[in-house]
């Protein structure tokens, strides 16, 4: 994949889009005054290849630009890859279009989302040749899977004005988040080192590892849920041996012996004969008492009554003696004489009411006498009542008494009947947990100890496997291979250029490891970072990158057919020169030969490598430079010219 072309859309539509147009398999160079947007071109082909955001200026770029559109070129087809200003900070819409060598950027009023970024990435990861495949990071990771796709294989083919200049990071956006180590690990499959096989037995492997290590756990765990069933069932065999469940047990039982001990233990059954007729004689006394003391009570009533009556008659009959005596005394007045009883016989006056008369005194009188005889007939028969209930007193008390001694005893029994109920109740409790240790026992998903053996050593036999085929991959070794012969050129371009320790150097390559140039030499190992000037820096990233898609295109990788660099000649320039061809002390033949090697790599690779370089220099004496130029950002007539047209400034 290269690029044909770069469209900036207006804002309001303007019929007229700022086209760049670039050269397949060349070297294009964008040449130009500082401040005309040569960095930002780089920007937005990375965003129309699908970064979510642009990271643009504010001003003038976001201010005046709606759409970006990137026409790229593929063996037999092209695709127009548009995306939209975002609204925020960023957006995920696209537009694409795909057709054939006729195909070119869309005008103003076709521009519509018509996609988003995935199927975007999906497209041109497809048309790359990037096989369908999901990188599987090593078991215990912390990183997730990714799918491989263009996301990855961009990240080769960029290095902005502070990455080439960098002595500590190599690629682009290495220095982000997680991208150094995506990096390392898709660099292998773009090189060739690796691919889905690898990957799907790296998979496979690491199901296995997973599966290996859960086979372990559970075996563990039925280990453990064993020991501690053993350690359990001991202790309960030495508790249903202390209650008397068990007779004489062994000092060390063996599992099996201890399961049929403790069912044995199962069997027995408390006898509670003994302390049920004990409840029941001592239930029969209580319920004797009660109605005893009951009894007595009612006797108690009954006498109280007859002693009511006994001194109510004598009462009774003293009054009557009282009264009696009393009309009897009338007698000595002789035989009644007739007078009129309604007259006083003292004053001969009449009386209201009037006297009872001495017939009707007498009869009175023997009325009384009569109940007297009545009266001292009943006496006997009370007097013998009241024996008969106080004999009857007696006998229940002396019962009560009997039945006191009786309830005693059984007092007496109590701490025993409590010790055989306590011991009764340890026996349930005991043959409780036997029971229940049983069944987790016979339940528990652990419990085949020799089938999850078994398992394990599936698990560890199916892993060894995998572990042989992966070993047979060795993917760290072929990447290494491949990287040795990515150095052959490193090496030979490095000393071209005449870099700081290239000279003495055995070999120039990438570290894999470290992500950055290092140089062998006799010496030992030497690694960019501790290579001075900023001149070796880029050097080293040029030859690098050169170098790299020089082995991508020999040997047909997936990987976009371009380079582009910004400002590869900053270092000879100083940090805020607005044009690079008035500084007459700069070290003109130190970057013409930087600028040579890109047109010899370009050349050397007939047609298959595209470089594009934003740079301020312009080797106006070299033809060659000349016509390599795309766009030259200067002044003419003194008219300012940059990536933003003049009148879309106004």
């Amino acid at each position: 994949m290269q690029l044909l072309a770069l469209a900036l859309y207006h804002r309001d539509r303007r019929p007229t889009p700022r086209v760049l147009r670039f050269r397949p398999g060349a070297l294009n160079i964008l040449t130009g005054e500082s401040e005309t947007g040569k960095s930002e071109i780089l920007d937005i082909v990375d965003y129309c290849l699908g970064r979510s955001t642009p990271n643009l200026p504010d001003e003038p770029i976001d201010q005046t630009v709606g759409w970006y559109a990137l026409l790229v070129a593929f063996r037999d087809s092209r695709m127009v890859l548009a995306r939209p200003r975002p609204s925020g900070n960023s957006t995920t819409q696209a537009m694409i279009r795909t057709g054939n060598e006729t195909l070119d950027l869309p005008s103003a009023d076709e521009l519509t989302p018509n996609s988003n970024v995935a199927a975007l990435r999906s497209q041109l990861s497809a048309r790359l040749g990037i096989e369908d495949f999901r990188f599987q990071p090593p078991s215990g990771a912390a990183r997730a899977p990714f799918d491989v796709s263009i996301a990855q294989a961009a990240l080769l083919c960029f290095q902005n004005q502070n990455e080439i200049a960098d002595k500590k990071a190599l690629f682009h956006r290495q220095t982000e988040n997680g991208m150094a180590q995506a990096l390392k690990d898709t660099l292998p499959y773009f090189l060739g080192a690796a691919g889905p096989e690898q990957a799907l037995r790296r998979h496979y492997f690491n199901e296995a590892q997973r599966a290996q290590r859960a086979a372990q756990r559970k075996l563990d765990d039925a280990r453990r849920h064993r020991a501690a069933v053993d350690a359990n069932g001991l202790a309960l065999l030495r508790l249903a041996q202390g209650e008397g469940l068990l007779g004489e047990v062994s000092s060390t039982p063996d599992p099996e012996q201890i399961r049929y001990l403790l069912e044995q233990a199962l069997t027995v059954t408390a006898s509670t004969l003994g302390p049920v007729e004990i409840r029941d004689q001592r239930q029969a006394l209580t319920e004797e008492r009660r109605g005893l003391r009951e009894q007595l009570q009612q006797l108690d009533e009954a006498l109280a009554l007859v002693e009511r009556w006994q001194k109510q008659g004598q009462a009774f009959t003293g009054e009557l003696y009282l009264q009696l005596g009393r009309l009897k005394s009338l007698d000595l007045l002789g035989p009644e004489q007739d007078h009129d009883a309604a007259i006083c016989p003292m004053c001969t006056r009449p009386l209201d009411v009037p006297d009872a008369s001495a017939t009707e005194i007498a009869m009175l009188t023997d009325q009384l006498s009569e109940e007297l005889n009545q009266a001292q007939t009943v006496q006997p028969i009370r007097d013998e009542h009241r024996r008969s209930l106080q004999a009857e007193r007696e006998g229940v008390v002396e019962r009560l008494r009997v039945n006191g001694v009786q309830l005693r005893a059984f007092a007496a029994s109590d701490e025993r009947m409590r010790n055989l109920q306590e011991q009764h109740v340890r026996i349930a409790r005991i043959q409780g947990r036997i029971e229940q240790a049983l069944t987790a026992d016979t339940e528990s998903p652990a419990g085949d100890i020799g089938r999850l053996h078994n398992d394990l050593i599936l698990a560890q036999e199916n892993l060894a496997s995998l572990q042989a085929l992966i070993d047979e991959d060795d993917i760290n070794a072929e990447t290494e291979r491949r990287l040795t012969d990515v150095a052959a050129n490193m090496t030979t371009w490095a000393k071209r250029l005449n870099l700081g320790q290239a000279a003495a150097a055995d070999e120039v390559a990438i570290s894999l490891s470290q992500l950055n140039v290092v140089v062998r030499r006799p010496l030992g190992r030497l690694p960019l970072n501790r290579i001075g000037s900023a001149k070796n820096w880029i050097g080293y990233h040029l030859v690098a990158h050169l170098a790299l898609h020089t082995y991508f295109r020999l040997h047909n990788r997936p990987v976009p057919s371009f380079l582009m660099l910004d400002q590869p000649t900053q270092a000879f320039f100083p940090a805020k020169i607005k044009d690079a061809t008035t500084v007459q002390d700069a070290d003109w033949a130190t970057v013409t030969a930087y600028f040579e090697l890109l047109r010899d790599v370009a050349d050397l690779n007939e047609g298959t490598l595209q470089i594009i370089v934003c740079d301020h220099a312009n080797l106006t004496e070299q033809p060659w430079f000349q016509e390599a130029i795309v766009e030259n950002w200067r002044p003419v007539d003194g008219r300012r010219r940059a990536l933003i047209p003049t009148d879309w400034l106004d």
